[in-house]
């Protein structure tokens, strides 16, 4: 014969092993980073030198990079993962590292 009283305490105490498991994961799991979190893009970086990428668009060599115009900012490239106010944020052209709002590369696309 069962005991039908136990099944409900038996519920709980699968739902609190699957509750802390998920818990533990989530502990486990790396954080996804921030572009706060990501190390600047270095002028000297072999793609960033590829691409002519300067950390102040101001300091572009016009005569190297003749599509480049005046007002051309990584923060206003739709690539540009941060908003009008973020001073660095990330370009999916530089996955592990944080490109200054004030800069500009060759792949430079204006937003819509």
């Amino acid at each position: 014969m069962t005991n039908h009283e136990n099944h409900p305490r038996r519920e709980f105490l699968k739902l609190t092993g699957a509750i802390a498991s998920l818990g533990i994961l989530a502990i486990a799991m790396p954080a996804p980073a921030r572009a706060e979190d990501l190390a600047h893009l270095s002028e000297s970086d072999a793609t960033a030198t590829a691409l002519g990428y300067k950390e102040d668009a101001s300091k572009v060599d016009a005569a190297k990079y003749s599509t480049h115009k005046a007002g051309q900012q990584c923060v206003n490239c739709k690539l540009f993962s941060g908003t009008e106010k973020t001073p660095w944020a990330g370009c999916p052209l530089f996955p592990s590292r944080a490109v200054s709002g004030k800069g500009w590369c060759s792949a430079y696309s204006a937003k819509a």
